[in-house]
């Protein structure tokens, strides 16, 4: 293969063996998927994508060219300094594509979902655009259909211009949350109680204000709910709360936990049906999502918080896999190649609840060989200064159980608590 100046350490790994297990009788599936990775992550959608008989070539930092990708699945793999200079990865891509045809283009992290629909819009490939991709990045946008469509979302602003974000202060209670518009997760959030502090914070931002929206802090329950879409049906949904929202977390330390809400419940209904709104109103055709939720402790409403068209991070994937049976890397995999071509049927599901404790650890390699109990499925992998487990019953209320105690023990146990990130980190 000629080499192109700028792809650095990117090294073409080849490897032509396709998955004989693949049924003879489904129809052809595309030949070739770019996937797009700005993190070390993604092997179960990778190894789904060989399975489904596809070439697969990733595309992800050079910094991360080092890891162990499942380099067996994968057959050539590029590294670029930066993923962020967009003209950049275009130009790259489109001098890839003078020699292969690329007829699926995959993103593998929240950071990346923009940058693969502006891939797929140049280059007129298949899957979800840049206008719905914007609806599952952009918290200000994602909020302003939500709020336009009659979905409750916490009282926010654009900090954009003056007076409407001093009304805003004087009108909306404290605390509120300066969020970024387009970082993941709980990343360069601020919490602020006082108006003078808010006013001074954002004048600070200078022209970077306008990526900026102020939101309503709003006490209560944190949630999230992880879907499969398919041409614009619902086809599985599970609903998980988490033990204490991912914001206290970041921004305090502590472990991180999440369970499986009672199928049962009057609860689980209301969070699956404010989903499937969300969902509708977003306009998803297919894929997965991982939308967090709030209910409100002052009117017991649920809150639309925000949405992402990809799978969840921390460990959401195993946890609900453990709970059901259900890998969404993998089912993801499915929908992304096929993109409506063929029906999806998804595989048959278990309905037991699983839980995460997860957290860092002052010990490089903490010794969780105290942690006995049956219902342990998982634990963590090998990761340094981190402690985690996942737990299985049939019983929600057994796994509450377990939950709980196991978030008591790690704080003795393993939990170290480190400054908030400012920056995402590989």
């Amino acid at each position: 293969m000629t080499s192109r100046p700028g792809w650095g350490k990117g090294a073409a790994v080849i490897n032509t063996d396709h998955d004989p297990t693949r049924p003879a009788s489904l129809p052809p599936l595309p030949t070739t998927i770019l996937c797009v990775s700005s993190y070390f992550k993604g092997h179960d959608f990778l190894e789904q994508a060989r399975r489904e008989g596809c070439r697969v070539i990733l595309l992800t930092l050079e910094s991360l060219l080092d890891k162990p990708w499942p380099r067996e699945v994968i057959d050539e793999v590029f590294g670029m300094s930066t993923l962020n200079d967009r003209r950049a990865v275009v130009n790259a891509v489109s001098y890839l594509a003078r020699t292969r045809e690329i007829e699926r283009v995959a993103p593998l992290d929240d950071y990346d979902v923009e940058l693969a629909a502006h891939l797929r819009e140049h280059l007129r490939i298949p899957g979800m655009g840049e206008t719905t991709a914007r609806y599952f990045r952009d918290k200000l946008a994602m909020r302003a259909r939500a709020k336009d469509r009659s979905i409750p979302v916490p009282d926010f602003v654009h900090v954009l211009n003056d007076e409407r974000v001093r009304r805003f202060l004087r009108t909306v209670p404290a605390p509120w949350l300066l969020k970024p518009r387009s970082e993941a997760a709980s990343l360069g959030i601020k919490k602020l109680e006082r108006e003078d502090e808010a006013l001074r914070v954002i004048e600070e931002l200078g022209d970077d204000r306008s990526r900026y929206l102020l939101e309503r802090m709003i006490p209560g329950q944190f949630f999230h709910v992880d879907s499969i879409v398919s041409e614009k049906r619902i086809v599985f949904a599970e609903a998980h709360q988490y033990r204490t929202s991912l914001f206290e977390v970041v921004n305090q330390g502590g472990p991180s936990a999440t369970q499986t809400v009672d199928r049962s419940s009057d609860l689980w209904r209301e969070l699956i049906d404010v989903n499937d709104r969300v969902i509708e109103h977003m306009g998803l055709v297919r894929g997965v999502t991982h939308i967090e939720y709030v209910r409100s402790a002052e009117d017991g409403r649920i809150y639309f918080i925000e949405a992402a068209a990809r799978v969840g991070g921390s460990h959401t994937a195993d946890v609900v896999e453990a709970a059901t049976g259900i890998n969404l890397w993998r089912e993801w995999a499915k929908i992304e190649i096929t993109q409506g071509e063929r029906p999806y049927e998804l595989p048959p599901r278990r309905h037991d609840y699983a839980g995460l404790v997860l957290s860092l650890s002052r010990q490089e390699h903490p010794d969780m060989s105290a942690y006995t109990d049956p219902e342990i499925v998982w634990r963590t992998p090998e990761k340094t200064y981190h402690a985690g487990l996942i737990v299985r019953a049939d019983e929600p209320s057994r796994v509450r159980e377990l939950v709980e105690e196991y978030a008591v023990r790690f704080v003795r146990d393993f939990t170290a608590v480190l400054p908030p990130p400012t920056s995402p980190t590989a």
